[in-house]
């Protein structure tokens, strides 16, 4: 068997940053397992599969995503990376892309070179995490959790400097760690009003270079406390990446470029 795949950088417009997410379209399901082994081979932070959903009214198709260890609920770059394959490269011809997914419906507009995802806000509550400065190496001045913990730092170079025990995280049993703090360079005039990093080790994936599902618990953070609905992400992992973002309600809108980086095949 022969299956397309094409390797998209995801929350860029450069080669070589971003988040790379492998793209796999089907005409049916595959079994489970072996969704996983060829996830683990393309050892990728994110590989998304997607299948047509012709008798449904609702979507345009059903998308499913899977770290090299496990599949997971929600995945922004994998799912911008899925619309790029799909509007460029096999010939989508409506203005958006309506997914069924775990987590609901998402769809995907076309905005210019840009695409929009439509994703659930998740809005994280505080709390108080017993060894989670141990495992950062240094100490959030705020922590929180919706799906993922999102730790507050004061100042950018906190986020860019840290080093934290991947060992420690993954022992505290949570799926992801959101580390932020206000951009350094707001009140120079540039775009980007946060800083972030996201770690999630339990998922095979020590750090994600840019994770879109992340803002949907950043975003509402952000949004509240910079007073504002319209932001700007940099996460500031060695790949980086900007994320523009947009808060509605219970929704979020994340936005950002794609470049493809490969069109191959899989041999199984």
């Amino acid at each position: 068997m022969l299956l397309p795949l094409f390797q998209v950088d995801a929350f860029t417009n450069t080669p070589f940053t971003g988040n790379p997410a492998a793209v796999i379209p089907l005409e049916s399901w595959l079994d489970d397992a072996l969704m996983q082994k060829i996830a683990m081979e393309n050892n990728l932070s994110e590989t998304v599969f997607f299948v047509a959903t012709p008798d449904s009214v609702d979507s345009d198709f059903y998308i499913r995503w899977f770290t090299p260890t496990s599949e997971v609920d929600l995945c922004g770059h994998a799912t911008l990376a899925s619309a790029k394959v799909l509007f460029d490269e096999l010939g989508f011809d409506q203005s958006s892309i309506r997914f069924q997914s775990k987590s609901g419906i998402l769809i995907v507009k076309k905005q210019g070179d840009r695409f929009e995802l439509d994703f659930p806000s998740r809005p994280p509550e505080p709390i108080t995490l017993t060894g989670l400065a141990e495992a950062l190496g240094a100490e959030p001045t705020e922590v929180y959790q919706s799906r993922d913990i999102v730790a507050v730092f004061e100042h950018e170079d906190d986020v860019r400097n840290l080093k934290p025990d991947f060992s420690k995280l993954k022992l505290l049993d949570v799926f992801g760690f959101s580390i932020t703090a206000p951009s350094s360079t707001t009140e120079t005039g540039n775009e980007q009003d946060f800083v972030n990093r996201f770690f999630t080790p339990s998922n095979g994936v020590n750090e994600d270079p840019v994770t879109g599902s992340a803002y949907c618990s950043l975003i509402p953070y952000w949004s509240n406390r910079l007073h504002k609905t319209q932001l700007v992400g940099q996460q500031v992992s060695q790949r980086t990446g900007l994320v523009y973002c947009e808060l509605q309600g219970d929704r979020i809108k994340i936005a950002g470029d794609a470049v493809i980086f490969l069109r191959g095949q899989i041999y199984i």
